[in-house]
């Protein structure tokens, strides 16, 4: 029988099927576990966390939107993942885990040996998170690292941590997508990026939605993807101080680029054409007072398809 899918969204679990969960996961059964929003006691989370740890099939686990709630929740996560073999992919979007939650979940992320796949948006983190999040993003000849990464809605992070963050962008020899959007970045950050994304043979994805970015920062984008070969394939701007013609423009160059690389030979395409886009993140909501400064034509991707033919790929 072929692992399947268990999605469970915004309820209250009870005992009992949290111990038809923690079967279905012990007999190898999930490939695919998401219980985003739901309650469930300390108790339930602690077993649940016990049979990830003895998995063999599981490839995602959704914990999205405060499932992940207190440290000793985090420690009971790290102690899965230091035990589990097949994690591939992690959402933990809307955990209130605060640095020390990284501290604690770090020795295991950073070894894990097929984690590719990570989301920690909105989950209050600071520079001695994003330090931690770095050594996950090794340079070229050390070790496999992220692929994708969601940072989206962490805004305690200072500009100085944004700055190793691109450093370190600049140096990985395996990040495809990486998500800032909703964070106060401002033009100085996004001309940093732009040196990262120039530099990176990787970077197909980035989204800056809503980071505070005007004409200032388009135009360096715009003179990037112009003048300098890169690997760069979707932009998004949206929610920015950015007028509709410069988005165009952008657009219109990362367009050309996305149908020279549909020209080449299929093996030295990146495996994120290989599939069609799923939702498999959960997009940050600003708040309601937050209006888009303009209604021009943008590349948008609300979500990255990425994560499937990630697992795709590690399977093949």
């Amino acid at each position: 029988m072929l692992p399947a899918s268990i999605q469970i969204t915004g309820e209250m679990l009870s005992a009992a099927e949290v111990q038809d969960i923690c079967e279905s996961l012990n007999e190898d059964g999930v490939r695919l576990l998401s219980v985003r929003g739901c309650q469930l006691s300390d108790r339930d989370f602690g077993r649940v966390c016990r049979s990830v740890a003895e998995s063999h099939s599981l490839a995602q686990l959704n914990l999205n939107l405060g499932v992940v709630s207190s440290i000793s929740r985090t420690r009971h996560l790290a102690d899965a993942l230091k035990t589990n073999r097949s994690l591939q992919t992690l959402f933990l979007h809307g955990s209130p885990l605060l640095d020390a939650g990284l501290v604690t979940l770090n020795p295991a992320l950073s070894t894990h040996p097929a984690l590719v796949c990570l989301d920690l948006g909105d989950c209050m983190l600071g520079d001695e998170a994003l330090a931690l999040i770095c050594g996950m993003l090794p340079p070229d000849g050390a070790k496999s690292g992220l692929r994708e990464l969601t940072l989206s809605a962490n805004p305690r992070i200072s500009s100085k941590g944004w700055a190793r963050l691109s450093i370190a962008v600049a140096h990985s020899s395996q990040l495809r997508v990486l998500n800032l959007d909703y964070n106060p970045l401002g033009d100085q950050i996004a001309a940093m990026l732009a040196v990262s994304v120039a530099s990176s043979r990787t970077l197909e994805v980035l989204d800056l939605e809503g980071t505070g970015l005007t004409n200032q920062s388009a135009q360096v984008f715009l003179d990037m993807v112009a003048n300098y070969p890169t690997s760069l394939r979707i932009l998004v701007l949206a929610e920015n101080a950015i007028s509709p013609e410069l988005q165009q423009q952008i657009n219109d160059l990362l367009s050309e680029g996305e149908e020279d690389d549909r020209e080449a030979p299929p093996l030295l395409r990146g495996p994120a054409y290989s599939n069609a886009l799923h939702p498999i993140r959960d997009k940050y909501q600003p708040p309601t007072w937050l209006t888009c400064s303009n209604s021009g034509p943008q590349m948008v991707m609300l979500t990255s398809g990425l994560g499937e033919s990630l697992l795709a790929e590690t399977e093949m």
